[in-house]
Order: C-alpha cells, then structure tokens, then sequence
C-alpha cells in the first residue's frame, strides 16, 4: 500500500517503482558523503559558511536527479539543459543560493515526472537538513574575526617590500600582499594584504603604529572576502 503513495502518476502497471527503503537508503548515503567531503575540504582550507552547507547537500540533490531519470534518454537530456542555465542568471549568487536553485530544480524535475510524493520527501528532507546545518553552525569559520584586508597609503619615497615586516611578525600570524597600485599620478602607493591578527582587538594599536610608518596618510580594514582567503 505504501509503495503505491510512491508510484508515479504516469507508470505503467509493470513499471518498476524504487521502494522507499531503497529512495532513503540513497539518499541517507549521499547525505553521509557530503558530509564526509565537507569534512574533507575544510581540513587546513579556507572556506565560507555557504559553500560548505552546499557541499554536504549537492551529493543528495544529484542523486535524487539521477535515480528519477535514470533510463530515461529525454529526461537526461532535459536534466542536462536545465542545469546549464545555472551559469546564465542574471545576478550572481552565492553557493547556498546556487545550491536551493538546484534544489529547486530537482524538485521540478521529480514532480515533473509524476512522483510527487517522491518531490515532497525529497524538499522535506533536503529542507530539514538545511535547516539543521544552520542551525548547528556548521561550517562556520572559526577565524572570521581575525581575518581582515589592510589598505595602506604610502609616498612614494617608502620602501614598501619590508617597511612593515616587524608590525606584520608582531600583531598578525598570517600576511600576504595581494596587491600594489600607484595613485595620484604616481606620488603615492595604495597597498593591499590579506591578515589574520593574532588576537581580536589589536586593530587599534596596529593601525596607529601602520601610520607612524606611512606619514599618517589613509590606512583601512575591512572584513576579508572570501576570494581572499584563497590566496592566503
């Protein structure tokens, strides 16, 4: 009787129909393997609360995808379509919104097929453990507020290449420079770096010492972005 909520809208009475079991084993299993991925990834990786959370829940999207149109030629290749447009919005997003998208295609495509009930276990349960991720947390960077992007304004005249070396080796335990560029017809250097201070609340201290080093000119700090955190 159950396995009958579950049949399709459009089987025929010899289709075979994936069982429960089978459709909570797979999906028990993938869920497992995003986890163990993510787990992978954040070992000695920087990374963002959203892009962890869309890897530990891809792996069940995707299966959920597959096993609805596996031997299916034409819904393999409309699945095949419908995922390309991803890259196409119009407005970028971030991995959590990139992953409900696909969440949300995935869904569409089970309903599509007339297993409806198979679309609302699939949302409820992918829903669930979304909500579940945050609320636990996981995923969030330890060090996100140790991490920041240094501007500094120097003249010209200033060495830049180890002017700042003592400041970086006294309040930081991660400096990189990302980026120089000359400004005001080529008076004044605006240099970039991405740090990790070694304990909140030094901002102050390393600001003002930065300034006695660049004749008081234009020093900032920012929260890092996360394309940052790569190059560190």
């Amino acid at each position: 009787m159950v396995e009958n909520v579950f049949r399709g809208l459009f089987d025929a009475e010899t289709a075979q129909v994936i069982s429960v079991a089978d459709f909570m084993v797979c999906i028990a299993g993938s869920l497992a393997i995003g986890f163990i991925l993510s787990v992978m990834y954040m070992y000695k990786n920087k990374y963002s609360k959203s892009f962890i959370v869309t890897i530990a829940t891809i792996p069940a999207i995707v299966c959920v995808v597959i096993m609805m149109v596996n031997g299916n030629v034409g819904a393999g290749v409309a699945v095949a379509g419908a995922f390309s447009l991803v890259r196409f919005r119009s407005a970028p997003g971030t991995a959590k919104e990139i992953g409900v998208l696909f969440m949300a295609m995935g869904a569409g495509i089970i309903t599509g097929m007339g297993y409806i009930a198979y679309a609302f276990l699939f949302v409820i349960i992918m829903g669930a453990v979304g909500m579940l991720y945050a609320q636990i947390d996981f995923g969030a960077w330890r060090d996100d507020a140790l991490e920041r992007t240094l501007h500094i304004t120097i003249p010209e005249d200033l060495d830049y290449v180890d002017v700042f070396d003592d400041l970086f080796e006294q309040y930081t335990n991660k400096c990189l420079l990302s980026d120089v560029k000359t400004t005001n017809m080529g008076s004044l250097f605006k240099l970039t770096y991405q740090l990790t201070f070694r304990e909140v609340g030094t901002e102050k201290v390393f600001i003002d010492a930065i300034r006695c080093r660049n004749g008081n000119l234009e020093v900032s700090l920012t929260c890092q972005e996360n394309g940052a955190l790569e190059m560190m």
